[in-house]
């Protein structure tokens, strides 16, 4: 799965840690559904850290498109919630 993070690049986690990716997903879904935009920045920061710590950067060159696009730290709560599909940013396992 490549996870484009918005201004960052593109990071290649098949390898990270899914459940723990999921956790971090999850909060931030849960801070924006509570409306509570510094629990958001917080959530979104460790997702964003974890993603760039753990996955892997995706080529310059790699013309393929991202599965998940995650919003910048600085984004409004609104253009969050654009992003969010209902399972966070990243679909819950099968």
């Amino acid at each position: 799965m490549i996870i484009r993070i918005m201004g960052e690049g593109q990071f290649d986690v098949k390898n990270v840690d899914q459940v723990l990716l999921q956790k971090y997903d999850n909060q931030v879904e849960d801070a924006v559904n509570a409306g509570n935009e510094e629990a958001v920045r917080t959530a979104l920061t460790a997702l964003h850290e974890y993603v760039k710590a753990n996955g892997q950067p995706v080529a310059d060159d790699y013309l393929g498109s991202s599965d998940v696009v995650v919003p910048y730290v600085d984004a409004t709560l609104a253009e969050i919630s654009e992003l969010l599909t209902g399972e966070g940013f990243i679909p819950d396992p099968a």
